[in-house]
């Protein structure tokens, strides 16, 4: 997640730039601090809980390092024991399905491979009482940037006025339509001789999907107001011209209630990614989590156990929904459409079996074959096929 990555990179400027004073440096001549990154929130929905482990990286470096085969559990007030496994390089996921429940103690636990233990403070669950009223998208404009869009807002309540500070997140789903999708596709019969025929696709290549979450740290609080209700607060804004509002759009927002310790946290890491320069005159020092090493108590880890109620919703829309106008045109596709006709004895074959090019038909219109008058016309890979940018495979909630 973005959070975590903004300061796995922060982590090297502020646990060492503390004493010194604001000059030119070199940064790949940083000292790097070496950390365990931890992002685990479990939360009151029953299912199986997720946590991840990764390392600080530097700046050269693409991105933070997975910590695998760590032993991770959670253990409650009772003294069970959730197990976690590794499902992929960093991610943890719980054997069981488990939900946090009120009036109940939670401690993560992690030993890494190296032998080295890790724990976090006890939490409790936060208040389940606040519910998400409504997620709306609406036609809108960004002010700072000056774009035309779509801003999806969110509104919920809590009767009880218990809840207070919140945290959001979101999982956007839209769909692909290959604007050059034909039903037959090129297939290589002999490359020498060079030989080519058509064939019949053997898979959906003309609707795909695909699912980004939010890598952003979005809170808001309702402190100051006389009742814990959030108002049309906004969780993301799409400018009118993405490609990923052309066709149908879901997004998932989920609210989560959050503890004074941990929306601190994440308030100050927000704090932290976003400020324009990382060596401005506030030179802050190890932002401090609920996580410590029990094997050696002076070293940093990164990261923030949270325990917190939950509650999301799903809304979908199509480009028309939003923007009526029949005269303004939908967003332009992600790539362009670039229309070829490779000779057979002058690319085709190669262009077919390395996917380059997707087949669109034949080239035997008279008075108007495609150059250079190859067999098939051809289209760029992701005009043809949408399974280059995303998965033939519907979602189980997807509503058309």
């Amino acid at each position: 997640m973005k959070k975590i990555k903004f300061f796995s990179l922060l982590i090297i400027f502020t646990t060492l730039v503390i004493n010194s004073c604001v000059e030119p440096i070199e940064i790949e001549s940083i000292t790097f601090e070496d950390a365990l990154v931890v992002e685990a929130t479990i939360t009151n929905e029953f299912k199986h809980q997720e946590i991840n482990l990764s390392r600080t990286f530097m700046l050269e470096e693409d991105g933070p390092l997975p910590e695998s085969n760590a032993d991770v559990r959670v253990i409650d007030g009772s003294q069970n024991v959730f197990l976690f496994q590794e499902t992929e390089p960093g991610k943890y996921v719980s054997t069981t399905q488990f939900n946090a429940v009120p009036n109940n103690e939670y401690q993560l636990m992690i030993v890494t491979n190296n032998g080295r233990e890790y724990q976090s403070q006890t939490v409790t669950l936060t208040a389940n009482t606040s519910e998400i009223e409504e997620v709306k998208a609406i036609q809108d404009s960004n002010e700072t940037e000056g774009l035309d869009g779509v801003s999806i807002q969110v509104t919920s309540f809590d009767p009880t006025g218990n809840s207070r500070l919140y945290r959001y997140e979101y999982e956007e789903t839209y769909q692909i339509i290959a604007p050059n999708w034909s039903a037959r596709d090129a297939i290589i019969i002999s490359e020498t001789p060079p030989e080519v025929d058509v064939a019949p696709r053997s898979q959906e290549e003309r609707v795909c999907y695909n699912t980004i979450k939010s890598n952003t740290i979005i809170q808001t609080e309702t402190t100051d107001l006389s009742e814990d209700r959030v108002s049309n607060r906004l969780i993301r804004f799409i400018p009118s011209d993405d490609f990923i509002i052309r066709s149908r759009y879901s997004i998932l927002v989920k609210q989560f209630v959050q503890s004074l310790e941990s929306f601190t946290f994440y308030r100050v890491l927000n704090e932290l990614s976003s400020s324009e320069s990382l060596f401005s005159q506030i030179q802050p020092g190890f932002l401090a989590g609920n996580m410590i090493s029990v094997t050696d108590p002076s070293e940093n880890v990164v990261g923030f156990f949270d325990v917190s109620s939950v509650s999301e919703e799903r809304i979908f829309f199509n480009y028309r929904d939003v923007f009526p106008d029949p005269f303004q045109p939908l967003p332009d596709y992600i790539t362009s459409c670039e229309v070829d006709a490779p000779l057979l004895d002058g690319g085709l074959i190669n262009t077919i079996r390395t996917r380059r090019l997707t087949f669109v038909d034949t080239n035997d219109v008279p008075g108007d074959i495609i150059a250079p008058g190859g067999p098939f016309v051809m289209v760029t890979a992701a005009c043809g096929d949408c399974t280059m940018l995303g998965s033939n495979i519907e979602p189980d909630f997807w509503i058309d």
